[in-house]
């Protein structure tokens, strides 16, 4: 009996780790999406007194720009904050490889949006944020939960242990840690 209690306990505890970092993931991703929508939407439709959005014919390379700038947020929250008892010691690898996963998920957009602007005509801005900024976004978001645990955040880090060189001062392996 006890080794069912023990591997129960395993078991919750396991699940109570990856709910908080939905949660977390979560709420790093709405800023990130914000990021996103604001900087995509003031590239292609903008609010320029004076002329034109600078990219108001390409939409593509608004989502491009737009999603660099919130793959920069997300990192930093994912790395800070979503998981930082399993972030690399090494911060240049990991945002390369933060980089490479955030591609795919850029790649998944761009195809929702690409597809549906030039294969089936919608071209309104309207269209063009629910096929990149909805059904892309929703997409490549799962992809990207399931490649940032699985490739890029992987270091577990010992109960316990403290990381100094980022001032986090606290246990990173304990629950107030996660």
């Amino acid at each position: 009996m006890r080794g069912i209690a023990g591997a129960v306990g395993r078991l919750r505890s396991m699940v109570d780790v990856v709910y908080r970092e939905v949660v977390k993931f979560g709420a790093v991703g709405a800023l990130a999406y914000v990021t996103d929508v604001y900087v995509y939407n003031l590239l292609r439709t903008g609010v320029w007194p004076l002329a034109e959005a600078p990219l108001a014919h390409k939409p593509l390379l608004s989502k491009v720009l737009s999603v660099t700038a919130a793959t920069l947020v997300a990192w930093l929250g994912n790395r800070y904050w979503t998981f930082r008892h399993r972030r690399r010691s090494a911060p240049t690898a990991e945002l390369v490889l933060f980089v490479v996963m955030n591609v795919g998920g850029l790649a998944i957009s761009l195809a929702c949006l690409g597809i549906s602007h030039y294969v089936l005509g919608f071209k309104s801005p309207l269209a063009d944020n629910i096929s990149g900024n909805v059904v892309g976004i929703a997409l490549g978001t799962l992809f990207r939960f399931w490649a940032y645990r699985t490739f890029v955040f992987t270091e577990i880090r010992p109960q316990g242990t403290t990381d100094l060189t980022d001032g986090d001062r606290e246990p990173v392996g304990s629950a107030e840690a996660a």
